[in-house]
């Protein structure tokens, strides 16, 4: 029996959402496969593996693989003044619309934005440091998710790194010494994001370090804007209590700050250096600047972004939304699901920060394992099995998404 035509087989693939040559590939691959009936779940198959909508119902706020921080953020199809100046009437730079904001919420002289924070941390030291020494305690020499480490990244950088202290405990004298043998050009503090070191420890802090005369640059990752919170209805959360700000930093005497804009900043990928008025000149006239400023996209989501800190609106910030969420609102919406078993959970943030910290949530468990078949729905729902049994934490499911979460439980129970 002859299999059917490749262009025969696509056609009555037309219900399924994709444009024609995906669904012809599909057909190819079946028929190639000598298994036409499986045409359609090789189209399924294609769609999924497109960039599209999932419902995080893990609890973890700041799920790196499902995107950190979500935006609720939209741009019309029209023309921006992203290099244009309003007010002259002639070219205007990229720089400041979003940086500016930054400066307001941080205390900050002067900010530059990039792709992300490895981006922000390559061009200070490559700016500042390229040929010349950079002490890091060797307790703050960390790897972040994908294997990136930061002597990889100093060494492409150009800068050389000098190791200062032990990995449990860096005095401010070990940070003198280097400064002396090696004529360092910056001091190097590294936040520990996604790790902690306990017990027998020791730490030098910015204020300590910046009376040693180079300049200290605190790369704090994190991107937690202000301590005082003024964005929260109640104010800093018993979680953060531990977890440096970038306002703060600054007042202590860092010279430069860098931190990721899509953790607990909220926003999207990008990466912010924020401090002394000349040092980010510098760096903004650096060749590399041109290969890592971001796109207007990512400059208007995080300018959006920033004017909610202004306006001390947290809950039009999707992370602070979550975050400041009342555990009973959690647990009124687990019951009115009418689905599954209401059950007590931890929620935490994720995305590399916070590491070991976790606050009472509310969600849904069902017996077994069943996060397949969520994963199988119209929108993808993912959850986590625990002790045999899955569970959906509604701290991170949007609430205009309890519908769907509701029909896809009862689906597969």
């Amino acid at each position: 029996m002859r299999p059917p035509s490749v262009d025969a087989l696509s056609k009555s693939l037309s219900d399924i959402d994709l444009p024609s040559p995906l669904l012809v590939e599909a057909a190819r691959i079946a028929i190639s496969n000598d298994d036409p009936d499986s045409a359609r779940d090789e189209a399924l198959r294609l769609q999924r593996a497109l960039l599209g909508p999932v419902i995080n119902a893990t609890g973890v706020l700041l799920h790196t693989n499902l995107g950190r921080a979500p935006l609720a953020y939209q741009q019309a199809s029209q023309a921006t003044n992203l290099e244009f100046d309003l007010t002259t009437g002639k070219r205007g730079s990229r720089i400041g619309h979003a940086a500016n904001l930054i400066c307001k919420l941080s205390g900050a002289e002067a900010a530059l934005i990039v792709n992300n924070c490895s981006a922000a941390v390559t061009l200070v030291l490559a700016a500042l440091a390229r040929n010349r020494a950079v002490a890091v305690s060797r307790g703050e020499l960390v790897e972040i998710g994908g294997g990136f480490r930061v002597p990889d990244v100093m060494a492409e950088s150009g800068a050389q790194l000098i190791e200062v202290g032990t990995t449990n405990r860096t005095r401010v004298a070990d940070y003198q010494a280097a400064h002396r043998l090696h004529d360092t050009a910056l001091l190097f503090k590294v936040h520990p994001s996604n790790y902690k070191i306990s017990g027998f420890t020791e730490e030098a802090s910015v204020a300590a370090l910046s009376s040693i005369g180079p300049p200290v640059i605190a790369d704090l990752g994190s991107g937690f804007i202000d301590e005082a919170c003024h964005w929260l209805r109640d104010g800093r959360p018993p979680w953060l209590r531990d977890e440096p700000a970038v306002k703060q930093t600054l007042e202590s005497g860092a010279a430069l700050v860098t931190f990721s804009c899509d953790k607990l900043f909220g926003g999207p990928q990008a990466g912010v250096i924020a401090g002394r008025k000349d040092l980010i000149a510098i760096c903004a006239k650096h060749p590399l600047m041109r290969a890592f400023r971001p796109g207007a996209l990512v400059l208007n989501a995080l300018q959006e972004t920033a004017l909610s800190y202004l306006r001390r609106d947290g809950d039009a910030i999707p992370f602070w939304r979550m975050a400041q969420t009342p555990v009973s609102d959690l647990e009124a919406r687990a019951r009115s699901l009418g689905v599954g078993n209401p059950t007590p959970t931890m929620s935490m943030t994720g995305g590399g920060s916070l590491p070991g910290e976790e606050f009472p949530s509310a969600g849904i468990e069902i017996a077994g394992d069943v996060s397949e078949d969520l994963r199988n729905a119209d929108v993808p729902i993912i959850a986590r099995v625990r002790d045999q049994s899955t569970v959906l934490d509604l701290r991170t499911v949007h609430p205009d998404d309890d519908a769907a979460v509701a029909k896809a439980i009862a689906s597969v129970t």
